[in-house]
């Protein structure tokens, strides 16, 4: 099962002053990699993006995550801020409840000093909910950031995989998994 937060295409640039968290994104110029990675699975997927960049190919539903108005400034000439984010569900074998297309979970706070370890950290809450509706099998994150996605599927009991070109990434979130109470299979 590949759940992951590729970069979406947009060359995400944070003005934001900390130094503690990178300011931008590896390979976040096009969807080079998103594309190639859901290319080259085949099977069932969540992938997470931007209205800003069409949609991955076989897209067979939109999925909104309302950050309840915590993330991103945006368009300063416009008087409304960004406050949700695109989940893309492609291929089939879904299950679990029927629940709305709105999934409201606060982010990560927004600066190091109050937990973020990732400029696109996603919260824990969001990714077991998403794995929760998974079909059965590894979680395959290969844009895995800190290791949310992976932190998550050990909470559900799943087995998973990640991969990160970033190092010091890799390494927080192997601390992340370590500090777990449950142990990874």
């Amino acid at each position: 099962m590949l759940v992951f937060d590729p970069p979406y295409g947009i060359d995400y640039r944070s003005s934001h002053g900390s130094s503690a968290i990178a300011r931008s994104i590896a390979n976040d110029k096009d969807t080079s990699v998103r594309d190639s990675v859901i290319a080259s699975w085949g099977k069932p997927a969540i992938v997470f993006g931007s209205w800003k960049i069409e949609k991955p190919i076989g897209t067979k539903m939109l999925l909104i995550w309302d950050t309840k108005g915590a993330l991103g400034m945006g368009d300063l000439s416009l008087p409304w801020k960004p406050s949700h984010q695109e989940i893309y569900i492609l291929g089939r074998g879904f299950q679990g409840k029927r629940t709305s297309d709105v999934l409201s979970f606060a982010p990560v706070q927004s600066i190091a000093k109050n937990g973020r370890l990732h400029p696109h950290q996603k919260p824990l809450g969001l990714m077991r909910d998403l794995i929760n509706k998974c079909p059965s099998g590894v979680v395959y994150d290969p844009c895995m950031g800190v290791g949310s996605t992976l932190v998550a599927a050990k909470l559900e009991g799943r087995e998973a995989i990640g991969v990160e070109i970033e190092e010091r990434y890799c390494e927080l979130a192997a601390r992340r998994l370590d500090n777990e109470p449950r142990p990874m299979f």
